[in-house]
């Protein structure tokens, strides 16, 4: 599933085709993706100006003065802008239609969702939407710190790579990305997140800030069904540290990558590299 730098990469690559656009039409191939699309998104999106492309966790909001559009994009779909024409494929869900500026051209943002995993929902203006409420603070913000990691640690029993998945705690760091955190910080995945001491609990949240910002640099991961809103594929699992490299040498230190299950994903750690 794409994790937080695919999505933002997705953001980044919409927004200047999409803010400042008035939405021309709804059209829906479908009633639904993986829940029902509510009855506003075809009656009150029409006629909006989109103001802002946001990104929340691994959601992306289409800001208008009516309420947001909210997209996720699950396991396999796409956006993609494209001229109003473009022969639909199979698996085209979706299409919001863009009013051009300055004499351009109409547009099209299209939803492609193969295994219909994504969403298509709506937030009312003030609201937070239910998938949205309870979430902790972006990776990225200053909001989020080694302090703040270190406090909500305490007395928490599960294996520290676990504790970084929960959404609750921090948003977007995935089992890719806390996979090689946590190697960057030389943490072993399996260790308590209570043992984590200030120290290594601020190494551990620049070490998450790093890899993110360098996957997002890099467009995300070459996850197999994800691409960006170009059509191009993610390039920062060719430089991982351990994920994917099971019984591989260790860049650092030679030592084979190892594999083990948590949670019914895969983790990859170095025995040496990560030692406690």
């Amino acid at each position: 599933m794409p994790e937080l730098p695919e999505v933002e990469t997705a953001r980044r690559g919409l927004l200047p085709h999409v803010a400042g656009r008035r939405v021309g039409h709804v059209r829906l191939r479908r009633p639904d993706l993986r829940w029902p699309i509510p009855r506003e998104v075809e009656d009150l999106l029409p006629g909006q100006r989109i103001e802002a492309i946001r990104r929340r966790a691994k959601y992306l909001l289409l800001d208008t003065a009516a309420g947001s559009a909210l997209l996720h994009l699950g396991m396999s779909g796409s956006l993609r802008v494209l001229p109003e024409d473009t022969a639909v494929r199979a698996h085209d869900h979706v299409d919001i239609g863009l009013e051009g500026l300055d004499g351009a051209p109409d547009r099209v943002l299209r939803f492609n969702d193969p295994r219909r995993f994504g969403c298509l929902l709506w937030q009312a203006p003030g609201d937070v939407h239910p998938l949205l409420a309870g979430l902790g603070p972006e990776p990225l913000s200053d909001d989020f710190d080694g302090d703040y990691l270190f406090s909500r640690s305490r007395g928490r029993a599960a294996p520290v790579k676990t504790f970084l998945m929960d959404q609750a705690v921090v948003v977007g760091v995935g089992n890719i990305y806390a996979s090689e955190a946590l190697f960057l910080a030389g943490i072993r995945p399996t260790t308590r997140a209570s043992k984590i001491g200030v120290e290594r609990a601020g190494r551990l949240h620049r070490a998450i800030q790093d890899v993110l910002r360098r996957a997002v640099q890099q467009g995300g991961s070459t996850l197999r069904d994800f691409s960006n809103a170009q059509g191009q594929s993610g390039y920062f699992q060719l430089e991982a540290m351990v994920y994917g490299r099971e019984n591989q040498p260790c860049r650092t230190c030679g030592t084979p990558i190892q594999s083990i299950r948590q949670g019914q994903r895969a983790t990859y750690f170095c025995s040496r590299c990560q030692r406690s």
